[in-house]
């Protein structure tokens, strides 16, 4: 997919530009001038704004299994967010551009998160994130607009982390433990996320978004996804212990393979009249095809 809008070309300053979600945004995106900025090590007392339309803040001190400082949280998620949307809003910037996360909402839940659900995050990382959201939306005013997107995990091509793991396994492991998980769990494919964005940065619209696909999967659903898309045989198997022993011996992998995370984003489309380009077995295949290339 060509991302293309109907505007005359305007500049748009990224940080997290070389990453993940950074890269594809500027690949597929041409009807920009996207100008990357080192967040974690440029100087944004010298960053030059003038005449940029737009700031895509990617960057941040990601989610860390074993954990982090609380300090960095702070210091990077909000402290020094809060300095580059201040130099946006002086340089005379439109529109600041944050990328949130649904874990400012909590944990794998029953409750399906909707744009209005009360957040009570329940680790550093995501209290950094509502800090940093709320620390924005106070600077916004009719010359400054500013744009939350929370979204759940992000895949596609090049995707790292427990989807990458997952995938490995899936290629190595001909048999595996999750014949019958009736979980759900919200995603979002890159290009659906990307292109959310770019209704977002074309209409200047304010407030909070949520990104997914229009369909949540469990995590044998996934599976049975990724092995089709990498047309190999994966046999799912229902071991009946098998789940209350990754309780006891590993409980947060367990909660991301059995807990549930449902993300509802009507509301969000519902104000940018947006349709998400990619079913997610669209999204799972290209993930899979790119990465075998």
């Amino acid at each position: 997919m060509q991302i293309t809008l109907s505007t005359d070309k305007r500049r748009l300053v990224i940080t997290g530009a070389t990453g993940f979600i950074g890269s594809y945004f500027i690949k597929k995106s041409t009807a920009h001038e996207t100008i990357p900025f080192s967040f974690h090590n440029g100087d944004i007392t010298t960053l030059d704004l003038s005449g940029c339309d737009a700031v895509l803040h990617l960057a941040a001190l990601v989610h860390q299994m074993n954990g982090a400082d609380p300090k960095q949280y702070q210091e990077i998620n909000v402290t020094k967010t809060l300095e580059l949307a201040k130099k946006a809003k002086q340089s005379g910037v439109k529109q600041f551009i944050f990328m949130s996360t649904v874990k400012v909402y909590g944990e794998e839940s029953d409750t399906i998160y909707t744009e209005t659900t009360p957040c009570h995050p329940r680790d550093d990382y995501g209290m950094s994130k509502l800090h940093a959201e709320q620390a924005l939306q106070a600077l916004e005013d009719e010359y400054f607009t500013v744009s939350i997107i929370r979204t759940p995990i992000v895949y596609g091509v090049g995707v790292k982390a427990n989807i990458r793991n997952l995938i490995n396994l899936i290629q190595k492991v001909p048999v595996l433990p999750f014949g019958n998980t009736n979980n759900q769990r919200s995603m979002v494919y890159i290009g659906n996320l990307c292109a959310l964005i770019e209704s977002i940065f074309e209409q200047r619209a304010s407030g909070i978004f949520l990104a997914c696909d229009d369909t949540s999967l469990s995590t044998t659903q996934f599976i049975r996804e990724i092995t089709s898309a990498l047309e190999k045989e994966c046999y799912l198997v229902d071991i009946p212990f098998f789940e209350n022993l990754l309780k006891h011996l590993k409980p947060t992998f367990h909660q991301r393979l059995f807990g549930n995370l449902i993300v509802d984003n009507t509301l969000t489309k519902q104000r940018l009249q947006f349709n998400n380009p990619y079913t997610v077995q669209e999204g799972i295949k290209h993930m899979i095809k790119g990465d075998l290339k």
